[in-house]
C-alpha cells in the first residue's frame, strides 16, 4: 500500500463475510447448468462501498463433484486429433527447456523471448526442476536423442550438487545461468527448491541410472527440515543472508502441499503429521459452491498436483484433487461473470493466473479479484488445469491457437499472456508457466509424471504419514468433510 490507499486485494480480504462451519449441502445439476448458462450474461452487482459486505449468497453450498457436473470431467478421453494438438503444445513447451538451458550447468532460464534467441542469463531453480521433468517426458516420447537427454540430466544434477551455493540444502530463487551464483539478492526459497527437487526425484524414478539416483539422493538428503521449520510447526518461506528468515510461513492452503509432503517423507523423522495438520484449510464460497482455497492465483491448485498424485485419495480434511476440480470450475464461472466488463471472456476463452501483463509481472486472478484485471488471458491458467477440467481447458487452448495464433503462438508455444481487447501480447514465455502446461498436459493424457514420481519412497511415505488413504469406490458422492468448527468461510465474488 502507498499513499494511504488500500489495494483491492486488501479491501476484498477486509470486507469478506466470515461464518463458522456448517454442514455441506447439494446443488442440483439443473440449478448449476442454469447458473453456468446465465453467468455469461449475469450483470455484476454494484460493488459495495469500503466496509460494506457483498449481498448474501442464497445458493445452497456444494462440495461434491457430482453436484457440479453431469458426469465426472476427469473421465473425459481426448480424441486422436485432440491428443495430437496436446502433443504439439507439450513439444513446443519442451523446446524452451531444451534451448534455454545451459548445456554445461543444466540451469534453465527464468524467462525467454517466445521465439527464442534470448541473451538474458538469469536462471531459476524452479524452472530447472520443471525442465528436469520435461527431460523425462521427452525421453519417453522420443523428442530428442536419448543419450543427449541423459547427459543433460547428469550434467544438471552434478552441477547443482557440487557448484551451486545452498543453505542447508535449499537454493536461491534466481541464479546466474552460467555459473550458478545468486543474482538479484534473491531469497533461499523453500517453494522453488521444492519444485526443483520434484524434478530431481522424477528423474531418479524414470532413469535407470546409478549416477542419477546417487546425485538425487545427495540433493534431497541435504535438505535440513529442522532449519526450515526454525522452531515452529509451519515451514518458513525462505531465508536471506542479509536479513535471516522471511517472516512469512507456509501456514495456509496454497502450493505448500509439495513442501510438506517432501519433508514428511524424509527418512529422518523431523517432520510428522503434526506439521501437516498445522496449516489452515480456508473455505471459500462462490455462488453457493464451496471449496478450500486461498487469496492467491489459480496456480496454487496446480503446482503440488503436477507431481503428487492425489487422485482417489484423501486425508482427514479433503479430497484435494476434487477440490482443485471445483476450484478450477469456480474460476471459469467467475471469468464468465467478468465478461460484462471484459467481453473477450467466454466459455471458450478464460483463465487468469500470475503472469506477465502490460504493466509488468502481475499476481492476479480470483475469485475474489486480485490485481488490476484488464481482460488479459493467461494460457497456463487453462493449460495447467488440464487434468481437472480436460474438455473445458482444452477448448480454451484450441481457441487461442485457432483465433490468435499469429501473435499468441511462437517457437516455445503460447506466449505468457495476451489481451485481445487491447491487442497486447507478451513477447516472453516463463519457465514455470511453460512447465506447468507441459507437465499437466502429459498427466491429463497419460498420467506419466504422476506414475513415475510416485514410485519414490519419499512421495509414498509422505502421503501415508500425512494420513492419506484411498477413497472407497463405493463411497457416497456427498461424503465430503464438513467445515471444521472455527474455520472461516470467505464469501467471494
Amino acid at each position: 500500500m502507498s499513499g494511504g490507499k488500500r489495494s483491492r486485494r486488501d479491501w476484498l480480504r477486509e470486507t469478506s463475510r466470515l461464518a463458522l462451519g456448517i454442514p455441506l449441502g447439494a446443488l442440483s445439476l439443473a440449478d448449476l447448468a442454469a447458473a453456468e448458462a446465465a453467468a455469461k450474461s449475469w450483470p455484476l452487482p454494484a460493488p459495495p462501498y469500503p466496509g460494506e459486505p457483498y449481498p448474501a449468497q442464497s445458493n445452497t453450498p456444494v462440495s461434491d463433484i457430482s453436484s457440479l457436473f453431469p458426469s465426472d470431467p476427469t473421465k473425459y478421453r481426448f480424441t486422436l486429433e485432440e491428443d495430437r494438438f496436446l502433443e504439439q503444445v507439450e513439444r513446443a513447451c519442451f523446446q524452451f527447456f531444451w534451448d534455454e538451458a545451459n548445456p554445461y550447468t543444466g540451469l534453465v532460464k527464468d524467462r525467454s523471448q517466445a521465439n527464442g534467441s534470448d541473451s538474458r542469463n538469469v536462471a531459476s531453480i524452479a524452472a530447472t526442476g520443471f525442465g528436469l521433468t520435461g527431460l523425462c517426458i521427452a525421453d519417453h516420447r522420443g523428442w530428442e536423442d536419448k543419450r543427449k537427454i541423459r547427459d543433460r540430466v547428469r550434467n544438471t544434477l552434478r552441477f547443482v550438487a557440487t557448484r551451486v551455493p545452498q543453505a542447508h540444502g535449499f537454493f536461491c530463487h534466481f541464479l546466474n545461468f552460467q555459473n550458478g551464483e545468486r543474482v538479484f539478492q534473491s531469497e533461499v526459497s523453500s517453494i522453488d527448491t521444492a519444485l526443483f527437487i520434484c524434478g530431481v526425484l522424477t528423474c531418479k524414478a524414470y532413469f535407470d541410472d546409478d549416477e542419477i539416483s546417487s546425485l538425487a539422493d545427495t540433493l534431497y538428503g541435504r535438505m535440513d527440515w529442522s532449519w526450515l521449520l526454525h522452531g515452529d510447526k509451519n515451514l518458513s518461506m525462505g531465508w536471506t543472508p542479509e536479513h535471516g528468515f522471511i517472516k512469512a510461513r507456509w501456514d495456509a492452503y496454497s502450493e505448500l502441499m509439495m513442501i510438506y509432503l517432501l519433508g514428511i517423507g524424509s527418512p529422518t523423522p523431523v517432520m510428522t503429521k503434526v506439521n501437516w495438520d498445522a496449516w489452515t484449510r480456508t473455505y471459500f464460497e462462490f455462488n453457493g459452491i464451496r471449496y478450500i482455497g486461498s487469496h492467491a492465483p489459480l496456480f496454487v491448485h496446480q503446482y503440488s498436483q503436477a507431481w503428487f498424485d492425489f487422485r482417489g485419495k484423501r486425508d482427514a480434511y479433503a479430497d484435494y484433487f476434487t477440490n482443485s476440480v471445483i476450484a478450477t470450475k469456480v474460476h471459469k464461472l467467475w471469468c464468465l461473470e467478468l465478461a460484462r466488463e471484459f467481453p473477450d471472456y467466454s466459455d471458450d476463452l478464460w483463465g487468469i493466473t500470475a503472469s506477465d501483463s502490460v504493466r509488468g509481472y502481475a499476481v492476479w486472478g480470483g475469485p475474489p479479484a486480485m490485481g488490476r484485471i484488464d481482460g488479459s488471458v493467461v494460457p497456463c491458467a487453462a493449460g495447467g488445469s488440464l487434468p481437472f477440467l480436460p474438455e473445458e481447458c482444452l477448448k480454451v487452448l484450441r481457441t487461442i491457437y485457432a483465433k490468435y495464433q499469429d501473435r499468441a503462438w511462437k517457437r516455445y508455444g503460447f506466449v505468457d499472456a495476451f489481451n485481445p481487447l487491447t491487442n497486447w501480447y507478451s513477447p516472453d514465455v516463463l519457465g514455470i508457466d511453460q512447465g506447468i502446461i507441459m507437465i499437466m498436459a502429459e498427466n491429463a493424457r497419460t498420467g506419466f509424471v504422476w506414475e513415475h514420481f510416485m514410485k519414490n519412497d519419499i512421495a509414498k511415505n509422505g502421503m501415508a504419514r500425512a494420513g492419506f488413504h484411498a477413497i472407497p469406490s463405493d463411497a457416497p458422492a456427498a461424503a465430503k468433510p464438513i467445515v471444521p468448527p472455527g474455520y472461516p468461510i470467505f464469501m467471494v465474488r
